[in-house]
């Protein structure tokens, strides 16, 4: 087979894939928004079936030859060998695993997901925790086959981050709760700021009205881009042109579809903004989990809490809540929104105690593939852990074990990018707000010149570069935690008036 057929080959190849990728998307996204739970086994059963299609399609001993042939012929061009590179590694990692076990874990993972959102519902930890040990054995059974030195939680921790370890992440976690568990401390022992107003009863069509704002303020463009409404906030995408978001709206809480919403936006946007000549291949994706996400804390907090953005946008919020925040100025309503104390939800807590609720499964993660840690009893664990850290405890199973939805679709290694992405968006934003005028952007309504300036620096190039290599070429740098922290350190110093102490 010459070059140029093999070239062709590959990229038939691609295309077969993308479009089961494409399908597999809308049956997901539609299965967390939408789709009536009594259907829920049927859609299951079949789109496990589809998966192990494009499992096949995937693990094509041809093609193995072919992509490993490719990402060396220093002639291909280099988008090409790019993603042949990446797809080497994806097939080296699965081709051992045969596709009835790759079958029965999709099927599993979709069965695990409705017990998860029973056991939910219903707070009852019992009715997930078969399926949570079933997982953990089927991933046990998948890392298995691969070719890999590295211990079994540090595979899972690269499949997120690439070149991410435990022996890194437990320097980057001692690094984080030694600079910030004193500080949360104080924190706590300061005058409290109130943020009451925040929990008054706000109608849903009115938190629904101001969203539609905030989303065109945001430049969120309903020809790519679209919201809908789940119990777990997520983002997901089919291509460049169709990004999916979601929200979650609380009749008692204003602040928490705001900031879901600004978040997610976030991840929309980095999967909009990737080079176009990527759509449909591996390159399309975002590098990583650690660099997903800090491009949507980026919004979330350092944009969204920020005075900037809400002297742009309060005034609407007020209009649409007149009766709740007429008596509530601008600075009180952003003192309030970054107020910080120890909370049960991670996706609702503040930026400073949110790495907590990481390390916390992070330990937790590593305990459970360390055998130290058992699926039994992990609620009573959670909050043993809960009180330990944070000093608080979940009465209901829902607000503790079972508020993420991650782990019934196996995802362990990926809770530790949350923290490590809000690291990076500390050191991106430092960057950036030396080279453009941040906050008199967000002033004047000016958000697409942010995102110009997100795109040429991280989003455009996908996984055509690594995470590293995106971090050092934009910021002159590699990655520094010490970025994080001393912003956060700053930010509530100074917000709590603890300069004095």
């Amino acid at each position: 087979m010459t070059r140029e057929e093999m070239i062709e080959t590959y990229r038939q190849w691609v295309f077969r894939m993308s479009a089961y990728q494409m399908a597999l998307s809308i049956i997901e996204i539609d299965r967390s928004t939408v789709a009536p739970p009594a259907g829920a086994s049927y859609r299951d059963e079949r789109s496990a079936y589809l998966a192990g299609e494009a499992y096949s399609i995937m693990m094509d001993p041809k093609m193995l030859e072919i992509v490993n042939i490719l990402k060396e012929d220093e002639q291909v061009d280099p988008v090409v060998r790019r993603g042949c590179q990446l797809y080497a590694i994806r097939l080296g990692n699965s081709l051992s695993f045969p596709k009835e076990k790759f079958v029965a874990q999709s099927m599993l993972f979709n069965q695990a997901y409705d017990a998860w959102l029973k056991a939910k519902q219903n707070n009852d930890y019992s009715i997930f925790e078969p399926y949570l040990k079933k997982i953990i054995e089927s991933r046990r059974e998948e890392y298995s086959c691969r070719n890999s030195d590295l211990p079994l939680y540090d595979q899972m921790l690269q499949d997120y981050e690439p070149g991410m370890t435990t022996e890194k992440y437990d320097a980057f976690f001692s690094a984080v709760t030694d600079r910030l568990v004193p500080l949360i401390h104080k924190v706590t022992e300061a005058e409290q700021i109130d943020n009451s107003f925040l929990h008054q009863e706000y109608p849903i069509e009115g938190q629904k009205k101001f969203m539609e704002h905030l989303l065109s303020y945001l430049h969120f463009d309903p020809s790519w881009g679209y919201q809908n409404e789940t119990e777990h906030p997520f983002t997901s995408w089919t291509c460049q042109n169709d990004c999916r978001t979601t929200t979650k709206y609380i009749h008692d809480d204003v602040s928490s579809a705001i900031l879901s919403t600004i978040h997610e936006a976030g991840h929309a946007w980095y999967q909009h903004n990737i080079d176009p000549a990527f759509d449909g291949m591996i390159l399309s994706d975002g590098v990583s989990c650690g660099m997903h996400e800090s491009q949507s804390r980026l919004l979330e907090n350092h944009l969204g809490r920020s005075v900037s953005f809400w002297k742009a946008n309060y005034p609407v919020l007020q209009e649409i809540f007149p009766s709740q925040l007429k008596d509530v100025t601008l600075d009180q309503f952003v003192a309030a929104i970054n107020v910080a104390e120890p909370s049960l939800v991670r996706t609702e807590a503040d930026e400073l105690t949110y790495p907590l609720h990481i390390a916390i499964r992070y330990e937790i993660e590593k305990g459970l593939f360390n055998g130290t840690i058992s699926t039994e009893h992990l609620d009573e664990t959670w909050n043993a852990m809960y009180e330990k850290y944070l000093g608080v405890k979940a009465e209901q199973a829902s607000m503790g074990i079972l508020q993420d939805v991650h782990w019934s679709s196996g995802s362990f290694g990926y809770f530790p990018t949350y923290a490590l992405g809000s690291a990076y968006a500390a050191q991106f934003v430092h960057t950036m707000e030396q080279q453009i005028p941040v906050h008199t952007l967000l002033e004047e309504n000016r958000f697409d010149e942010i995102e110009a300036w997100l795109k040429e620096n991280i989003h455009r190039h996908g996984c055509y570069l690594q995470p590293q290599d995106i971090l050092k070429q934009a910021t002159g740098e590699g990655a520094d935690v010490h970025y994080y922290l001393d912003y956060l350190c700053d930010k509530y110093t100074k917000l709590y008036d603890l300069r004095g102490e």
